[in-house]
């Protein structure tokens, strides 16, 4: 019976988690209005997300005082929610079809600037500690 119970509070974890996960990325939408062709928005909510994953999932004292129930709401409900590749990919090939320049501009800077940012965010979880 715990498992079950245990497996029921991850989902409503999860569940929670992803509703303001996608509150946030709906709430970015609105602040930047953007008004440009570059995909802004989409662009913050990823490179936000790829760091606060990172953050989260290499954090040892967070992981201390969070349940693992909490921990899986937050990193997959809250974040996977807030990130988005489908959009990406669609702006992507959006931009492809008149600015194929901005497209591979776009491209780029999600890639390296996620990967950029994952790693600032896994040095700033771990300073402090011992890393091999």
């Amino acid at each position: 019976m715990p498992t079950r119970l245990a497996s029921r509070n991850v989902y409503i974890a999860v569940g929670i988690g992803g509703m303001f996960g996608a509150v946030g990325r709906y709430s970015i939408s609105v602040l930047m209005e953007n008004r440009f062709l570059f995909p802004l928005e989409t662009l913050t909510a990823n490179l936000i997300g790829c760091f606060l994953l990172s953050f989260l999932l290499n954090c040892l004292w967070l992981k201390k005082i969070v349940s693992p129930a909490i921990s899986t709401g937050l990193t997959t409900g809250a974040i996977g929610a807030f990130t988005t590749f489908s959009t990406f990919a669609v702006e992507t090939l959006e931009l492809a079809t008149n600015h194929l320049l901005l497209s591979l501009i776009y491209v780029f800077i999600s890639i390296v600037g996620g990967i950029l940012l994952c790693y600032l965010g896994y040095r700033l979880a771990n300073i402090g500690q011992v890393t091999l």
